[in-house]
């Protein structure tokens, strides 16, 4: 007998579970996913880098719903190759809350941003890689705030060690972990790190040569700074710095002569 296809039979629809109503009338204040890793294009005014983001989005979910619909977020990421800056962020961010049908929203694209650096005298050119975090928040009346969030790796030389001792002074690795609130899209990422770098004793390089080592020994031995002083130059730089309203400030020094970090905080995000 000649083989019939059998007419294709129509699916029944799904239910859609998120979208019930949900009796205990306790609103989330954010809900979605996190630790999510996505390729993108971040834009810094003409420079443009490609890197691999962490992403954690998220936006408020009423007190009548059971649930938000988490694939959107993914689907999100996915509809055209992702490019931000300071400028789109605040759109996305939009876009995200409408195709989620909420009314607040929260976006954090955390990645690595390299800037190329010359060494200070051999001028040898080398990556160098600072943690970049690129944040923004919907709240219900439409607002969107952006902030930037950047750790950025320095060299401190303790001052009291080297009025103390004949010769030399101990040093270490610092790490100024810098969050503001973002008032100009303009804001210029490599300007804010290279203001950042000038508060510490020394900046960092990625490649050296020995005149490079000789100018960096000696430049931190001529500019020591306590923990204490380095994070009011950094507060102060950020302060006047264009483009920006509040901010909060860390800075720790992984200790070279102690089995502890020293560590101290300004806040004045409000």
């Amino acid at each position: 007998m000649p083989h019939t296809t059998q007419p294709a039979t129509q699916p029944a629809a799904m239910p859609d579970v998120q979208s019930s109503f949900d009796a205990r009338n306790i609103e989330i204040d954010r809900v979605g996913i996190k630790a999510i890793k996505h390729p993108l294009t971040v834009v810094d005014g003409t420079y443009r880098q490609a890197s691999i983001a962490e992403c954690a989005l998220t936006v408020a979910l009423p007190a009548d719903k059971k649930g938000t619909h988490m694939s959107r977020f993914v689907a999100l990421l996915n509809a055209e190759p992702l490019e931000l800056s300071l400028a789109t962020l605040p759109d996305w961010t939009r876009q995200m809350a409408e195709l989620l049908h909420a009314h607040r929203a929260d976006v954090q694209f955390t990645l690595p941003f390299f800037v190329e650096k010359s060494a200070p005298v051999s001028g040898q050119k080398a990556l160098m890689d600072y943690q970049l975090s690129l944040l923004s928040h919907l709240n219900a009346q439409g607002h969107c705030e952006t902030r930037l969030e950047l750790v950025v790796p320095v060299t401190s030389l303790c001052p009291c060690s080297k009025e103390i001792s004949a010769y030399g002074a101990h040093n270490q690795r610092s790490h100024v972990t810098v969050t503001v609130r973002v008032t100009d899209s303009a804001l210029s990422i490599r300007e804010l790190i290279r203001a950042i770098e000038d508060q510490g004793s020394c900046a960092l390089w990625g490649l050296l040569k020995r005149p490079d080592e000789k100018f960096i020994t000696e430049y931190a031995f001529d500019h020591p700074k306590f923990v204490e002083d380095m994070i009011r130059d950094v507060a102060g730089t950020l302060a006047t710095h264009a483009g920006i309203d509040g901010y909060r400030v860390t800075v720790e020094n992984f200790e070279s002569i102690h089995n502890h970090s020293a560590w101290a905080v300004i806040d004045r995000l409000g």
